[in-house]
Order: structure tokens, then sequence, then C-alpha cells
């Protein structure tokens, strides 16, 4: 068990995902900048009761992600852009509130990877409903900068359960479940369970909207 300063917000990281971060609270800031001098990491986890700005502090889900920070942007007045790395996962097993901010005590929560055939079939299948997936999403918003079809996926499965959980455009609570799952091949399978639903609802939508235009 060790200690780790905790940041709960509306948005679950996974492993080796980045992360992009506004820190504007005093209390957040004291935070970055202590995990800055330690050369520490911390631990984002998904806000379960509460608000990320303001008031008291959240309650948190009990898995999290610790993120190691990469970049700081240092603006005026002491706010800060920064660029984390999500590194591994965490349960917490109690949490302190004798400073500013939320200080957890954790396990790490290590996901356990065979490199299995069953890992190995699951990516291929993954990979092409996640390439169709990421094009729906491209031509439904063609006024995005950012043109998803043009991403590189990776072909390790683990790495490739992680980018497509963090590209799916759903709301926090069913990715939490994701982070929480309790080996490899049971992530691979949800992912790719979500991608094909989505992938489904966003094919009747484009589906309708021809229909409508003829």
């Amino acid at each position: 068990m060790f200690e780790l300063p905790l940041f709960p917000l509306e948005t679950v990281l996974f492993p080796s995902m980045p992360i992009h971060l506004h820190i504007f609270e005093p209390r957040y800031r004291e935070m970055i900048n202590r995990c800055i001098t330690l050369d520490q990491p911390f631990g984002v986890v998904l806000i379960r009761r509460g608000a990320e700005a303001g008031g008291e502090l959240a309650e948190p889900h009990a898995v999290g992600v610790s993120a190691r920070i990469s970049r700081v942007e240092r603006l005026e007045d002491g706010r800060m852009n920064l660029t984390a790395l999500g590194e591994e996962r965490f349960r917490i097993l109690g949490l302190s509130r004798s400073r500013a901010y939320l200080v957890g005590q954790v396990q790490s929560l290590p996901l356990e990877h065979p490199c299995s055939l069953d890992m190995q079939r699951g990516a291929r299948q993954l990979l092409p409903w996640m390439r169709r997936y990421l094009d729906l999403v491209s031509r439904l918003d063609p006024e995005n900068e950012l043109d998803l079809r043009e991403l590189q996926l990776p072909e390790d499965p683990l790495l490739l359960s992680y980018l497509s959980a963090m590209l799916l455009q759903l709301p926090p609570h069913e990715k939490q479940p994701l982070l929480e799952a309790p080996d490899a091949h049971t992530l691979l399978q949800a992912v790719l369970r979500l991608v094909r639903r989505e992938a489904a609802v966003m094919g009747s939508s484009r589906g309708a909207e021809k229909a409508e235009l003829n």
C-alpha cells in the first residue's frame, strides 16, 4: 500500500493513454506543484458524487489510474496546462482529507494480461470494428479538426483495448466498468461489444440522414 494524491474528474483515464488538464483551483495547483517537486504521479479517479471544481472534495470511484506528468505549461497567476500519461491501475483502500486535496491509501491493481490466442483473435475482431466506428464518427462530424480515420491503431491487444475505450464517445459511467475489468480478455470483449453497439447505432443514424436527404 502507498499514498497517492488524487484528482477526481468527470473522465476515466486508462493506462498508457494521455490526459490533458487545465489546472486552475488553488488546491490542485498545490497538488501538481508538489508532484513536480517530488517527481511523483497523481491518481485520476472518476467522480462518484460531487463536482470537479469548487465546494467540497468529490467522492471518487474506488479504481483509478496513476498519471505521470510529461509536460507543463505555466500560465499567469499560477494556472497550468499539463499533459500526463496513464501508468497503472490502483484501488483505493482509504482516503485522507488532511490536505487541501484528497490523498488515497492505494494498492496497485495490475491487469492480468495473458499473451493468448484468444487475445490475438479478439484484437483481429476489434480492429476492423474500431476503424468502422472512427470512420462513422468522422463522417458524422466533418467539421472536427482531427480526422480520426487517419489514426494509426496499435496491434497490441491490450493497447488497442485501452485506446478504443478512450476513443469511444460514451459517458464516463459506461467507461468505468472497462477500467475495472478483472483481466485483459474481459476488457477486450467488453470494448468490442460497445464498439459494435455504437457503430450500429451511428450507422442507423447515418442511414436515416441519407433517407431524409433523398
